[in-house]
C-alpha cells in the first residue's frame, strides 16, 4: 500500500469518496472542506493550492488533505499510513486528526524528525442525542441571518477566530459562503443580535453546528444554548444527525452541549510541527 497524493480534487473526490462517505460523522471535516472546495473555489482557504491524498490496496484506507496555510486533515488509518505520512507533510503546519492516529503519528514524527509535535489543541466530537432546550429559555428569539448582518457577521465571525486560536484569514468570504448557504442563525433581543450559531451544509445526511459565538460581554445569560437549540431542532425536523466539535478546554461549553443533548463519540487532537 502507498499513498496516493493529487492536487485535482475530482481525482481525489472519485478515488476517496465512498471511503468517507462511509463514516460521515467521524469524516465531517474533510467532507464539508472538499464540499467547500468544490462550491467556493481551492483557493477558499488560501492562496496556495490544497493537495489530497488517499492510502489504498484494493481498497481505501486512509486519506487526508492540505488546505494551506491550515493544518492538515487525516482521518483514521493503519500504523503503515501513519509512518508513511511523516513525508509527504514536509513542510506542513500541523495535522489535525482522531487523536489515536495523531498519538502515532506524533511517535512517527519524532523518529523520522528527533522531536516531538506539540498537541496545539484537543477537541470532542459529540452527536445529538435528545435534545433538551434550556430552561428556562433566555428572552428573545431566533431568525435566519440576512445580508444587512454580513457586517457584524464578519466581525464575529473575525472575533470567535480570535477566541479558539485559530484566526480566520478571511473572515468575509467565509461569511459569504454561509449566506449563500443559509447556515446562519441569530439569537436576536429586542431586534438586537446577541449571538449566532452555524451548521454546515448537509453531507450525507449530517450536519454539524459551528460557529457559536457570543460577545464577551453578553456571555452567561443563556444566548448561546438558546440559539444552538435552535439550530439544533430545525437540523433534527430536517431529518439530520447532528453533531459538533467542543475544546476540551472550555468545560463551559462542553458542559452546556451536554446538557442539551449532545453525548461524546471521539477525540481529535491538532498537532503543531513547528
Amino acid at each position: 500500500m502507498t499513498w496516493h497524493v493529487t492536487a485535482d480534487i475530482d481525482e481525489f473526490e472519485t478515488a476517496a469518496g465512498d471511503f468517507l462517505l462511509a463514516d460521515p460523522v467521524r469524516n465531517t471535516v474533510m467532507l464539508t472542506v472538499v464540499a467547500s472546495l468544490k462550491t467556493s473555489g481551492t483557493d477558499a482557504y488560501g492562496d496556495a493550492p490544497p493537495t489530497f491524498g488517499w492510502y489504498a490496496d484494493s481498497e481505501v484506507r486512509s486519506a487526508f488533505l492540505r488546505t494551506p496555510p491550515m493544518p492538515a486533515i487525516m482521518t483514521d488509518g493503519p500504523a503503515d499510513a501513519v509512518r508513511e505520512l511523516v513525508e509527504v507533510l514536509d513542510g506542513a503546519p500541523g495535522l489535525h486528526s482522531p487523536t489515536t492516529t495523531a498519538r502515532a503519528f506524533a511517535q512517527a514524527w519524532h523518529a523520522a524528525n528527533g522531536h516531538t509535535p506539540k498537541a496545539a489543541s484537543h477537541r470532542r466530537l459529540f452527536r445529538l442525542a435528545d435534545l433538551t432546550p434550556p430552561q428556562p429559555a433566555p428572552k428573545g428569539r431566533a431568525r435566519l441571518v440576512t445580508n444587512a448582518d454580513r457586517d457584524l457577521l464578519v466581525a464575529w465571525f473575525s472575533a470567535f477566530g480570535i477566541d479558539v486560536g485559530e484566526p480566520i484569514a478571511d473572515a468575509a468570504r467565509a461569511v459569504d459562503r454561509r449566506l449563500e448557504n443559509g447556515e446562519l442563525l441569530l439569537w436576536e433581543l429586542d431586534g438586537v443580535p446577541v449571538s449566532m450559531a452555524g451548521a454546515t451544509r448537509p453531507i450525507a445526511g449530517v450536519t454539524r453546528v459551528g460557529p457559536v459565538y457570543t460577545p464577551t460581554p453578553l456571555r452567561g445569560r443563556g444566548y448561546a444554548a438558546a440559539v444552538t437549540a435552535e439550530i439544533s431542532r430545525r437540523a433534527l425536523d430536517a431529518g439530520l444527525e447532528v453533531i459538533l466539535f467542543t475544546d476540551l478546554a472550555n468545560p463551559t461549553s462542553n458542559a452546556l452541549y451536554q446538557r442539551l443533548g449532545y453525548r461524546p463519540i471521539g477525540d481529535w487532537t491538532e498537532l503543531e510541527f513547528a
